[in-house]
């Protein structure tokens, strides 16, 4: 005979269920926090105070959040770009630390890849010790076997890399590192914001736009010159496109779900809430940023440092992602964040208290490395072997036929398809070591 107990615990929000020895947990209590009533309490209660009072608070906020996460019985140190963020981070650190902090930083040989001048700037002024390694590409591509392993998922941000190699060099000295993961969500940091922004803008200007996308989708599928398929194509649909949300959608996505599944599918843009405005906002930069602190933040920046530095045994700290921080960051006035086609106007203000403006002020470049080159080179050989109809076809859950022919492309450099087919080699990798 079964007998089933129910037990409710507390406000009945929470039940056990008890039935034959099993135990079937029901969590109906909702979350202590929410990004979306932070931002709806953010935008009802504006700071109300001046720019300079705005700037004096995120200092009291963001010293105290770095002071929490400077507590540690083991060695503690920073990562260093020589970005605001960073820099931010590790300026602050060294207010509140007597000896000097331990920042980190990697270079490239490829010198459109290096940052590590920037960095190396930085903390002479602020006189922290500073290690820096300049890695060969060797050194780069023999981590990429590991990356499977060290992620245990499909995962394809090629900054994993770096974000790895400046993980290991750290822990060398440390035990702990603080990162400056967090500014550019909160604070308005990536240049897609205004581009997109300014394309979108572009776009309504277009008479009778969706009637010239149709034309166009038909001459890409007929023109006799190749190499224009593509931007065409990309065009058209670009053209078509209803609104800011579904465009910032389209151009933030390396492969469209229709033509690169060879199954049923979800389309991620509906999954994730893109073409959607979130919490009422009708600003799209707003909604950008708030969609990326909800997706791209957690599911990608903060995945990539946390695996890649646990994977060095190293524990990787974001104060900039102190909650108090995200709930001052939407309750600022849209101009203390953006001005004049550049974000993060608050946090720039701040760092220029602690730093000279000419050592930080420098276009965004991010944390990369020549994949596409060496797709071509080094690595094709093993790009070969999971690009290869055999392989793509082992699983079938991928347009085999699709993935060959920019493989082709990419490899004949016709088209620079590293970004994409980066996305397949890592699921390839990881799938073959299921």
């Amino acid at each position: 005979m079964k007998t089933t107990h129910k037990i409710v615990n507390g406000d009945s929000r929470q039940m056990n269920f008890i039935q034959d020895k099993s135990v079937h947990l029901v969590v109906t209590s909702p979350p202590y926090w929410q990004l979306k009533e932070t931002i709806r309490d953010g935008q009802a209660n504006r700071f109300s105070g001046s720019f300079e009072e705005a700037v004096n608070e995120l200092e009291r906020l963001l010293t105290d959040a770095v002071r929490s996460r400077m507590l540690a019985d083991v060695p503690l140190g920073a990562f260093l770009s020589g970005g605001i963020d960073s820099s931010l981070v590790v300026a602050l650190m060294q207010k509140e630390h007597s000896l000097p902090v331990k920042s980190f930083t990697i270079g490239f040989s490829e010198f459109d890849y290096d940052e590590s001048p920037y960095a190396r700037r930085i903390s002479e002024h602020l006189g922290t010790e500073h290690t820096e390694l300049c890695v060969m590409p060797s050194e780069i591509q023999s981590v990429i076997p590991q990356l499977a392993e060290m992620f245990d998922e499909p995962f394809a941000d090629m900054s994993q890399i770096p974000t790895y190699l400046v993980s290991k060099l750290a822990r060398r000295d440390v035990t702990v590192c603080l990162s400056g993961d967090g500014g550019d969500e909160l604070f308005g940091g990536y240049n897609r914001y205004f581009h997109i922004g300014n394309i979108w803008n572009k776009i309504q200007k277009v008479p009778a736009r969706h009637q010239l996308s149709k034309l166009m989708s038909y001459y890409a599928k007929h023109t006799p010159l190749a190499y224009k398929k593509q931007g065409i194509a990309r065009y058209s649909q670009i053209l078509d496109i209803a609104n800011p949300h579904q465009l910032y959608a389209e151009l933030n996505r390396h492969w469209s779900p229709e033509e690169v599944m060879a199954q049923d599918f979800i389309d991620p843009s509906e999954q994730l809430g893109y073409g959607n405005a979130m919490a009422e906002l009708s600003n799209p930069q707003l909604n950008w940023m708030a969609l990326d602190t909800l997706t791209y933040l957690p599911d990608d920046i903060l995945t990539k440092v946390d695996r890649a530095s646990m994977a060095a045994s190293l524990e990787a700290r974001v104060p900039l992602l102190d909650h108090r921080i995200v709930e001052f960051a939407w309750s600022l006035p849209q101009e203390y964040r953006f001005g004049q086609d550049q974000g993060k106007r608050i946090l720039s203000s701040l760092l220029e208290r602690h730093v000279p403006k000419k050592l930080f002020q420098r276009p965004k470049v991010g944390f990369g490395v020549p994949i596409g080159e060496w797709l071509r080179g080094s690595l094709q050989d093993w790009a070969e072997s999971l690009l290869s109809e055999q392989s793509l076809n082992a699983h079938g859950l991928l347009n085999t036929q699709l993935i060959r022919k920019r493989w082709e492309e990419h490899s004949a450099c016709e088209v620079n398809w590293q970004y994409p087919l980066w996305d397949v080699l890592m699921f390839q990798s990881w799938y073959a070591d299921q």
